[in-house]
Formats: C-alpha cells, structure tokens, sequence
C-alpha cells in the first residue's frame, strides 16, 4: 500500500536533484503515510526513494553526443541502432558531434546546449565521459548513458576516475548510467505479448541475454537496465521503480556486486510491500566468484552469507543459474497466487511419478495423500492396480480419450491440491499430444497452477513448441528440477508476502535509555576487558551473572562468599581474546583455599605472558544449560550484523550459526534458530528438559538493538557462551567480548 508524501534518498545533495529523479510516494507505516526522510535511529533511511525513470525509458527527446553515419566506425552502429530505437519509442532524436554537420540526414549540433530544446536523454559515445558531464548539466539533461570502460572494473586507478565521475554527475544534477554498460535498454522488445512481464537487472549484459530470449517463447519483457559499474544509478533504483510498474509480474537480476546494501534491502522491501518478486543470481558464493566480480565492476560482493541471509529476509529469491533465473522469474510473474500449497505428481509411468515424487519431497514441497474419496473417484478411470494416492499413476492408457481430461479435472478439484506436475519424460504421439492439450484446456478453467515438464532433448515437437508453449496458463519445463525450484519459490513468495510485516516498520526511531549509559562505556579503537563488556550487556538489560571483580586473594575470598559456592575464577583484562587457552578460567573452586590458589595462579600467568589486567573476576557458577553465542559484527555492504549460534569452545569448528541484519523483528530472531543445526539441543535431547527459547529470542532482539544504536562505535561484540536455561529460567551471558571501533 502507498501513501501520498514523499519518500528520502540517501544524502541533502541527493535528496537536491529532483530535476533528473523526481520521487515517488513512500510506504504507509500502520496506515499512516511515513514521513519524508524519515530515519532510524542510526541515521540512516527508512524507506526507499523512487526515482521516476519513465523518461530513460521512454524519452521525448534524445541526444547522442558523438553521433557518426561513416561506415566502419563502431559509432555508427550504435547511432544506426539508437535511431531506430528512439523511432519506437516516439523519441525524436538529436546528432550531437563537434565537426559534422548532419548524421543521417539529421541536423548535428556542435554541443547539447545548441540543441533546440531540453534533453530527456543523452547518449555519450565518447572515450571519456568526464569532460561532457558539465555541459549536460548546464543543459538540465535529465539522463545520461555512459558505454566507456576503464574505470573501477580496471584497479585503483580506474577506481579514482570513476570517484571523479560520480562526484561531477552529483554536481551536474543528472542521473547517469553506467560507466562500462551497454545498448541492453535499447533493445527490440517484442510489443505483441500479454499478460505480467519481467523487469530485467543485469550488471553483465550478456548474462541477461538467456532472460531476454523469453520472449521468443511467448514471455513478455518489458523492461532491461544493464547498470554496469553504478556511478550513479544502481540495481537498488530500478528494482524501486520496477516494483511500482502495474506491469511488472516479476524482477529478475543478475548481480555481481551491490554498491550499497542498505539501498539494495530498502529497495527489496519495496518489492516485499507491493508482493512484486524479485528472482536474484547473485555471483561471489566463493572467493573465485567473488574476485571475477570485483575485477569486472569494481565493488564489494560482500560476505556471502549475509547476502545470503539478507536476501532471505526481503523475500529475494536466490538462484544459481540464468537456466534457473529464466524459469523460476517466468512462473512467478504469470502464476496466479496458490489456493492450497498441496502438490500432486502425475504421471503416466509408476517410475517417473515415484522418481519426481522422492525429488519433489526433497525439495521441501508438501506432497498431500489424496483421500479416500478421491482416490475412489480416480478409479473410475484408473485400473484399480495403480496407485492414484499421489503420485498418481494413470497407466498410460487413460491419456488417450475422454478419461484423461477427467482425470486433471478431479485432482484440481480437490482443496489440498494446489499445484499439479505433470512430467512428460519423452514424446509417444499421439498419447503426449492428447495429454499436453488436456493440462493446457484444463489449466484455462482452473485458477490453480498446472506445470509440465517436457523431458525431450529434442525441443522441436508441436506438442511443446506449439500447444505448451502456446499457452500462458500452463508453465512448462523442461528439466525436473528446474520445475522443482520455481514451484517451491512461488509457494514460499506468497507465504512470505502473504505474512510480511516491514522491518523499517518496527525499527527505532529514537534512542533506548540504555544508549546514554553504553555510549560512556565505549572505548573507541580498543578491546574492552570482560568487565566491561559485562556492564554493556547489563546496560541493555542482558543478564549476566553475579559476579565481583577483585584485585586480591582476600577480596576474591569475600566476593565468593558474596556470590555463593562454587564460583568461577577468570582473569579480567582489555586485550585477552581467549582466556581458556591461556589457562586464565578455574572453575568449579568450592572453599576459600582454592580460590586464593586460582588468584595467585591467575595473576602469575598474566604476570608471565606480559598481560595486563583489570583485574580478576570471582563469578556465579552457571552449569545446566545450552552453551550458544550471539554477536555482533560489520559487514563491508549492509554495516551492523547480528549472529546466533552453538557456542562453547567449539564455536569455530561447528560453523553452526545464523546470521541477520538489522533492522529485524521477532519472527526473523526465530528464524534464525530454525536455522541451526543444533536447534534439537535447544528442544531438549537425551532426557534433557528444552531451552528457554523466549529469553534467547530476547537477548538476540537486545543485542540487534546495540547493534543499531551503537553500529558506529562497536567493531564487534560476542558472548559466548550465552547460557540458555531450561524453560521458564532465562539466560545468562557467561563471558563476552567487545571491540570499539
């Protein structure tokens, strides 16, 4: 839902240029209209701008500034292919170039300011863009495109020129696309296809030429923006302006790096807000992928599981392959929302539905047994041999007459089914040509998604280049898992969407009471000791144990006796980093003589490794619990990260954790423990009683607040271990580390 007030860009100079992005309206928050610029408590945004970019797309008037008509020259091309896409588009085009007179039988301008009227759209075919940027400003150009290479994508220096772009562009008050893309906006789209399109998002042109090819069979593009190296406008602007398009069924991208990951999650949400999906290869899953990325256009990839996470929390759906981004964008922009998340497998084989079946159950989909009712039903047309439970077998036979329409008829009708597949392994005409033509007739009278899967190597049969192909209400495949894929995203797309509560909704405006208090405990560029961080937790409200810290044997003695037997003995100072390594923890002491011992042990060892300490800690004993870790840390892309795991001194060999950005709320906190591989500890094994998962779901939620208050002054923060108590009996931070930055 929109309101009518305006939304915010990132910064005052441009938030200044609403000459070349004029925004549109911002999200209503709890049915109010969220004011313009309104920020978190960090300062930073909350909702997305939209830059209004009809006229990129569809320009009145357009200048190509080195504009060429002699034959040879790469210019010329690129003029030829820009006149015959202005003509499309109703654009009237305009030669620019210092020593022609005309280019095409068109009048040439020297400069853009020459020109006789205002310019939606200039073209810059020149080597370096730099020098033009000026005089397009001067001339209130509202877009520009800039093809050159050799920038960021080329190393430090490349890096520099292109910061020397961005900053002219910015004083310009233009929008600029590129540097390094390409004539991907300009292509041919096909203008005789119907129904929801698919929005294109490429930083590498070519990558998004599979999508393209949709629309030879039968998928409507609307739009392509191949970003490049995003000096100016990036993947997050036109995922906005995409998300408002009426005709936009689904975004589809293909992203190699994000120039900012705080627009790029404003820009999700949008999407998330108007139930638009947005489909994402995302390049940089492993340290090869992620140093292609970086030399090819210059940015940060980001550490690849909080993209990963971030991705999940926005409801961007992350594919691997263009073969992937093509069939999993198609469905999800023409299916129609699921009645029942049910599934059924049909098949004429007993082979091939238990195969797709099995394969099906793995892929996390909801295979229901049809009830006895309905299998009875089925029977009528189906020899009583084969099993109609699901999958459902039909013997091959059935397909060829009346019986097979019938048999589509009564599995769509039954309320549990929500998606039937129907996987052809090979053609056997004319039984395939029957059956494809009953799925697709069958498909126009219902409102539930019926898939295909054309197995055939070949591609060229009438039954799928014609009747699957031909119909829009049918979603044909031609690899299993493919189909697999895409039904599963389009399932989880409208879960999500259909329960999807903005984070920026709920995200602090103003400071907690605890912020004042923390802040004095910062220690800008050092670690602070275990103490310290102590009293950090304490300032959130994040329980800790009882403990003292003391700087004798004999106070030790008197602060056991205040803390109760047995207690923990821990060295306490601002640079140890692992304690139990060093042998600085004894636990366990039971008597006043073993606590002066581990004082004087514990002072002799730091006196030995040259440590200095704050002092000794005498702490509660905490033993029956589930030991886990929650932190915090930074992330080159999205800033203040939020981390929950198993902990103990086994936290880095078990890697078992999740991971959010912030801002997030309580169904994201819980979640996240879904996501763990030990969450049966946390449920109780072994004739252990389950874990307070609330007062988990709490400190998780407490730490993600520091995290958003205190992002600038805190490097990274741990505790661990985090002693979660059996239900009902809360948690305990048993140590904690925190670096300021």
């Amino acid at each position: 839902m929109l309101g009518s007030t305006h939304g915010s860009l990132t910064t005052d100079s441009r938030r200044a240029r609403v000459v070349a992005c004029e925004e549109r309206t911002s999200p209503v928050v709890h049915g109010r209209p969220a004011a313009a610029g309104e920020l978190d408590v960090s300062g930073r945004p909350l909702y997305a701008a939209v830059p209004d970019l009809d006229r990129f797309f569809r320009p009145e008037s357009v200048a190509v500034v080195g504009a060429s008509d002699t034959e040879g020259r790469p210019n010329t091309g690129i003029t030829r292919q820009l006149l015959s896409w202005a003509e499309r588009v109703g654009a009237r085009l305009h030669p620019v170039h210092p020593t022609r007179r005309s280019v095409f039988g068109l009048p040439c301008a020297s400069r853009v300011t020459d020109l006789p009227e205002q310019i939606d759209l200039a073209v810059l075919l020149v080597s370096d863009p730099l020098p033009v940027i000026e005089e397009l400003g001067a001339a209130k150009v509202r877009f520009a495109v800039a093809f050159a290479s050799g920038f960021a994508e080329t190393g430090a220096q490349g890096a520099a020129a292109q910061a020397r772009l961005a900053a002219a562009v910015e004083r310009s008050g233009i929008r600029l696309l590129g540097p390094n893309t390409n004539l991907n906006a300009f292509e041919r789209f096909r203008d005789d296809l119907d129904g929801p399109a698919i929005a294109l998002i490429t930083q590498s042109g070519h990558q998004g030429r599979p999508v393209f090819a949709l629309q030879e069979l039968g998928v409507r593009l609307s739009h392509w923006a191949p970003t490049g190296n995003e000096a100016d406008l990036e993947t997050a602007d036109f995922l906005s302006y995409f998300a408002e398009r009426p005709e936009v069924g689904a975004i589809a991208c293909y992203i190699e790096g994000l120039k900012d990951g705080r627009s790029f999650l404003l820009a999700a949400d949008r999407a998330a807000r108007r139930g638009v999906p947005v489909v994402a290869v995302k390049v940089g899953r492993t340290e090869t992928g992620a140093r292609t990325a970086a030399s090819h256009t210059g940015k940060l990839t980001g550490a690849d599981d909080v993209v990963d996470a971030a991705m999940r929390q926005y409801g961007v759906i992350r594919v691997d392959g263009l073969d992937e981004l093509q069939d999993t964008a198609t469905l999800l922009a023409r299916a129609r929302a699921p009645r029942a998340d049910g599934v059924v497998v049909y098949s004429i084989s007993g082979g091939t539905g238990a195969h797709v079946a099995d394969l099906a159950t793995e892929a996390g989909l909801r295979l229901p047994v049809l009830s006895e009712a309905r299998q009875a039903e089925l029977h009528q047309w189906i020899p009583e041999y084969l099993s109609v439970a699901n999958p459902v077998d039909n013997g091959g036979h059935p397909v060829g007459d009346w019986r097979g329409r019938k048999i589509i008829d009564a599995i769509l009708d039954d309320p549990e089914v929500g998606v039937l597949i129907c996987p052809v392994t090979g053609p056997f005409p004319p039984l395939s040509d029957r059956l494809v033509q009953d799925l697709v007739d069958a498909a126009e009278h219902t409102d539930k998604l019926v898939c295909v899967v054309w197995g055939s190597p070949v591609g060229t049969e009438a039954a799928y280049r014609e009747t699957l192909l031909g119909s829009s209400r049918v979603a044909t495949f031609r690899t299993v898992a493919n189909c697999l894929l895409a039904v599963r995203a389009h399932l989880d797309h409208h879960r999500f969407v259909d329960g999807y509560r903005s984070p920026f909704d709920e995200a602090p405006r103003t400071p907690s009471p605890s912020f004042r208090k923390a802040r004095a405990l910062m220690r800008p560029g050092e670690q602070l000791s275990e103490h310290a961080a102590k009293q950090l937790l304490r300032a959130y409200g994040i329980r800790v144990p009882r403990e003292q810290l003391v700087t004798s044997a004999a106070a030790a003695v008197r602060a056991a006796g205040l803390v109760g037997y047995p207690v923990v003995m821990k060295a306490s100072g601002a640079r140890i980093a692992h304690k139990t390594d060093l042998g600085l923890v004894k636990v366990g002491l039971t008597s006043a003589s073993q606590v002066r011992d581990a004082y004087r042990e514990l002072t002799d060892i730091a006196r030995y490794e040259g440590i200095t300490l704050d002092g000794v800690l005498v702490c509660q004993m905490v033993e029956r619990g589930v030991e886990m870790v929650v932190g915090v840390g930074h992330d080159d892309l999205f800033g203040p990260t939020v981390t929950v795991g198993l902990g103990g001194v086994l936290v880095e060999v078990l890697r078992d954790a999740a991971v959010r950005v912030p801002p997030f709320g309580e169904e994201q906190a819980r979640a996240m423990l879904g996501e763990l591989r030990g969450r049966p500890l946390l449920e109780g094994v072994r004739g252990r009683p389950p874990a307070d998962l609330d007062a988990l779901v709490e400190v998780v939620l407490r730490v993600q607040r520091m995290a958003l208050e205190l992002g600038d002054a805190i490097a990274e923060l741990e505790i661990n271990p985090l002693m979660v108590l059996p239900s009902g009996q809360g948690a305990v931070a048993l140590d904690a580390l925190a670096v300021c930055r």
